[in-house]
């Protein structure tokens, strides 16, 4: 065999192993090599460390995750994680929008959850929710239908007209699939009624809200100012008292990100 002949079988053979290497890799293939590497850096690495005081060490392990396959969304929304809860906002951001660049599907509504509650971002939160209602119809993300989360962001913009509406709505839809309402969406319809001087609307909502939670303090506040601007002083007194007393035993908004965040219109003492 001669030299060309020689050169000539090597870049065949080369190619024919380039082109099995590069096989595409199914869905499925994908997946389960994925959640291995998510086993491997996260449930038996990363959370072997708590990130409030080993942050080093969390964020380590997952690097050395995206070392091995920089596509595994999971990865940067574990890194983004712990940075929201430290108010560390435009760090944990950066790492988020890598985790929805890789899993949009996954990660959208999240992301666009953290701008609403975390970081603020009320007008990029409405740009997200958006494309999630585009992508995802009539859903949820934290709990809350992505209506809630999206009049919430008007109620923060003081869009009060735009908010009252789009809870309305969202409350007639939870009361058809569910028999009622989730007592925080009545809460914030309350909210956008109280900010647009609808007292006595917004007192029925605030009691029907209460009728859910009784002992619920900031529907109470809220109620006792709206009584004080009817000019019903004594109600409003006691009303106010009572919100007082509600919230020393704890009894305000009770989301699961409420200890890190505070909620919109939630009564700091």
């Amino acid at each position: 065999m001669n030299k060309l002949t020689l050169i000539i079988l090597s870049f065949i053979f080369m190619q024919c192993e380039g082109q099995k290497d590069s096989h595409t890799e199914t869905a499925k293939e994908k997946e389960l090599r994925q959640e291995g590497l998510i086993e491997k850096y996260v449930y038996n690495c990363a959370e072997k460390f708590n990130y409030n005081y080993q942050m080093q060490e969390w964020q380590n392990c997952l690097d050395e995750g995206i070392k091995v396959d920089s596509t595994v969304a999971y990865f940067w929304q574990q890194k983004a994680m712990p940075y929201f809860k430290a108010r560390k906002y435009e760090v944990g951001m950066a790492y988020l929008d890598k985790a929805v660049f890789y899993k949009p599907e996954r990660w959208l509504s999240y992301r666009a959850f953290i701008k609403c509650i975390f970081s603020k971002q009320y007008k990029e939160a409405l740009k997200d929710f958006e494309l999630c209602v585009q992508m995802d119809g009539y859903s949820y993300v934290q709990d809350h239908t992505y209506q809630f989360h999206i009049a919430l962001c008007y109620l923060q913009l003081n869009e009060y007209k735009k908010a009252e509406a789009i809870f309305k709505t969202d409350i007639i839809a939870q009361e058809k699939q569910w028999g009622e309402a989730h007592f925080l969406d009545i809460f914030y319809y309350g909210i956008s009624m109280y900010e647009q001087g609808m007292w006595e609307d917004a007192i029925f909502q605030f009691d029907k809200s209460l009728e859910q939670y009784p002992n619920f303090s900031d529907a109470k506040y809220y109620k006792a100012i709206c009584l004080m601007r009817l000019e019903k002083y004594k109600e409003s007194k006691t009303t106010m008292e009572a919100a007082k007393r509600d919230a020393q035993l704890g009894n305000t908004i009770n989301e699961a990100n409420e200890i890190y965040e505070p909620y919109p219109y939630q009564v700091r003492w």
